[in-house]
């Protein structure tokens, strides 16, 4: 055992020194290396993902400030119950991919649920767990105590048109939220219930959620508690280039991507029929009752489907209202077009005279998604379909300007391509 252990010391620590090769006549000095040099990288690599983990991964943070919240009498939700007092809500596996957004899967009242729940403060700001409950508390303060149901109602309205533009459907909207924040179904909307449901609509995602609850391209909000809810947990299948850690993925050359695309990703019809799911949701995006939306991150990552290959957008986070994107963009200080960007790639182009971004889009979301759909549908592809299917895709990533000003030739466009999808396989079993 002794003499083991000293092996082990020198192949790790010496892998040059002159009693290793004395003891290993055979071994090359190299592959001594390389084992030395395999076993630090898989020690970094796992000293990497712990830390991360350690870091990303804090739902236990967010059950014990959410119930302390509960318990108080400051927030409801129909969740409450089971999660706080009955124990009934079970956190599975955690999806987070930053500290502040925790988002884990679970099972709730026996359905398969994502739970996600928001941490304003990172790990490491110096505030301990127990100033969290004091933090949160900040974003229970509205309402404020006396406020009516009919101003709860304006306040309510008000912040729909400020987030969504001033839309005629929106007083319906307006009353789905306080049919909403009847949690316990008395017909009466208490402070708590006004309060966890306020605190909901600050949530990005489910501003989306409620804007997009009859498409059936998006996950459904099943429950909430305080800002704290949870959606359907539909089977999340993300791409085999998409699964790859960030770090690596740009080290990978293209052609290996796309090997791993036909090796390890469903066959081309299944890929066809997920791909006509995210045309129909681009559809869906600018023609909601609630105005337009833009997809500001299109990713593979953004791709999921469930166990039947029906489309399903994973991340709503990456949606956002055209009123939002305008907001943001138009009249924003600016010295080149990237200055000008909105999430990851929504971007407007630069007014060099006056230093100032302009409203409108470079590139709409169809041509954003087409150009995703080059790498999804053209490997493999059948080869009678595939020329023309390239030639479409590559009229349709030339589209440019808004889809409200262009909307007859985007919609012509976007018919051609479903068309072309369907009538490859709407005579097989993958329709």
């Amino acid at each position: 055992m002794r003499r083991l252990r000293r092996l082990a010391h020198l192949v790790l620590f010496c892998p040059f020194s002159k009693g290793l090769q004395g003891r290993l006549p055979g071994l090359r000095v190299k592959y001594v290396f390389l084992v030395w040099l395999g076993v630090f990288a898989g020690s970094w690599l796992a000293y990497v993902h712990y830390s991360s983990y350690a870091e990303l991964c804090r739902g236990h943070v967010c059950q014990v400030v959410i119930c302390d919240q509960y318990r108080k009498g400051i927030i409801a939700g129909s969740m409450c119950q089971d999660l706080c007092s009955l124990h009934k809500v079970e956190w599975r596996t955690c999806l987070s991919s930053t500290p502040g957004q925790q988002v884990y899967s679970g099972l709730w009242q026996g359905k398969e649920v994502t739970i996600k729940c928001s941490i304003k403060d990172g790990p490491h700001s110096g505030a301990g767990l127990d100033t969290a409950p004091r933090r949160e508390l900040a974003l229970f303060d509205k309402p404020t105590r006396g406020t009516s149901i009919k101003e709860f109602r304006e306040m309510t309205l008000g912040f729909l048109k400020a987030n969504l533009g001033d839309l005629p459907s929106l007083p319906a909207l307006a009353g789905q939220v306080l049919l909403m924040a009847d949690f316990d179904g008395d017909s009466r909307v208490s402070l708590a219930e006004a309060r966890s449901v306020w605190a909901l609509l600050q949530q990005h995602e489910v501003l989306l959620l409620l804007s997009l609850q009859d498409k059936e391209h998006a996950a459904r909000l099943l429950g909430c508690c305080g800002d704290l809810y949870a959606t359907e947990g539909a089977p999340h299948r993300p791409w085999p280039g998409a699964a790859l850690p960030p770090l690596l993925r740009p080290l990978l050359p293209p052609a290996l991507l796309a090997a791993l695309q036909r090796w390890l990703g469903p066959a081309w019809p299944w890929r066809a029929k997920i791909a006509l799911g995210l045309l129909e949701f681009v559809e869906e995006l600018f023609h909601s009752a609630y105005g337009t939306f833009y997809m500001c991150e299109t990713t593979l990552a953004s791709v999921a489907y469930t166990a039947q290959y029906d489309f399903r957008m994973a991340d709503l986070q990456q949606v956002a209202p055209e009123a939002a994107v305008q907001r943001f963009l138009r009249g924003r200080p600016c010295q080149r077009t990237a200055d000008c960007t909105y999430g990851r790639d929504c971007s407007a182009p630069c007014d060099q005279l006056v230093r100032q971004c302009k409203g409108d889009l470079l590139q709409p979301t169809l041509a954003k998604v087409c150009a995703l759909l080059r790498d999804l549908l053209l490997p493999g592809a059948p080869a009678g379909l595939r020329e023309e299917l390239g030639r479409q895709l590559r009229t349709c990533t030339t589209l440019s300007g808004r889809a409200g000003q262009v909307e007859a030739r985007h919609a012509l466009v976007l018919a051609h391509l479903k068309a072309l999808l369907w009538q490859e396989i709407s005579h097989t079993q993958h329709s």
